[in-house]
């Protein structure tokens, strides 16, 4: 293990705030990180970090060191590989929620994977919100705020929570013009747990919960998809999840008045201070892709038409 081996660790050590998350992210034991600390400490001749059985803190001399330690990390990574001719290279962890890593993140991957043919991806699509130090991620795409205000995000588009129903169905039904309409329509839930916390709706800053009581029940977006479709029942459901389906005719938007604010979608690294250059190569080549995707575009507000001014007789 060389000097620059070790900084890292004492980064990942500051960053995650443990030994073993320090382990995880650069896939060590935690011995190994536990000696690599050490020995930072015996050649800098102080304590770098104070640790108990249950948590571990730095000291006013470590969080001094790991400033510095970045700095050094960060030079070394723009001499080597901002070199002309050199390639990016490296695995490169990445998590997204399910149905969206799915149709959109994949194609971003493999895309990626044909610019950078030294690179190496692990994509892990699941729909809770990974730890990104602990699980030694790099880049996750997140919908939603972040309840974690250390890590680093990029807002790279937003999506709307909808109300769909099939052309037939509303044809059948009659067509909802308020949420407490819906007390009166078959529903189909995505998931379980939405039968608690009801379904969404706002009108300005307020956003209202609604309790109903759905006919279906489905733990599997397409599969709800696929009952709306035909005409089982009202939906709601994320804006990306039904682009093509609103084009094609095959779901209606009902309800618009009543969405609640859109969500961001982002980019999110665990810390943008240390941050390798296959890292980068991903940030820039992700927001690049996703800004264009039709899906999660930001809406254009519907313009108003000025009233025309009339001329006032003599």
């Amino acid at each position: 293990m060389d000097r620059l081996d070790e900084l890292a660790i004492f980064v990942a050590i500051a960053d995650s705030g443990s030994l073993v998350g320090a382990a995880r992210r650069q896939r060590l034991s935690t011995s190994a990180v536990t000696r690599a600390l050490a020995r930072l400490e015996d050649r800098a001749g102080v304590r770098l970090a104070e640790r108990t059985t249950r948590r571990l803190s730095l000291t006013d001399a470590g969080r001094e060191f790991a400033g510095r330690a970045r700095a050094v990390l960060s030079d070394y990574d723009e001499a080597v590989h901002k070199q002309a001719g050199a390639p990016v290279s490296g695995l490169l962890r990445v998590t997204a929620p399910v149905p969206f890593g799915r149709m959109h993140v994949m194609p971003l991957v493999t895309g990626f994977l044909d610019a950078y043919p030294n690179t190496q991806i692990e994509l892990v699509l699941n729909d809770r919100n990974l730890d990104l130090i602990d699980e030694g991620i790099d880049v996750a795409l997140r919908i939603g705020a972040l309840a974690d205000s250390t890590l680093v995000a990029s807002k790279v588009g937003e999506v709307r929570r909808m109300t769909v129903a099939s052309p037939d169905y509303l044809r059948a039904h009659g067509t909802p013009q308020t949420p407490a309409d819906l007390a009166n329509h078959d529903l189909i839930f995505s998931q379980l747990a939405s039968i608690e916390r009801g379904w969404g709706f706002g009108r300005g800053r307020r956003v209202a919960g609604v309790r109903l009581s759905p006919r279906l029940r489905v733990n599997d977006v397409e599969g709800m998809l696929f009952a709306a479709r035909g005409g089982r029942g009202i939906a709601q459901v994320l804006s990306y999840q039904v682009v093509d389906d609103l084009a094609a005719g095959r779901l209606v938007r009902i309800l618009r008045d009543y969405e609640p604010a859109p969500f961001p979608v982002q980019l999110v690294t665990p810390s943008a201070s240390h941050m390798p250059s296959k890292t980068r190569a991903f940030l820039d080549y992700a927001a690049g892709f996703l800004r264009e995707l039709p899906a999660i575009r930001a809406e254009q507000p519907t313009p108003v038409a000025s009233p025309k001014a009339t001329r006032r007789k003599a």
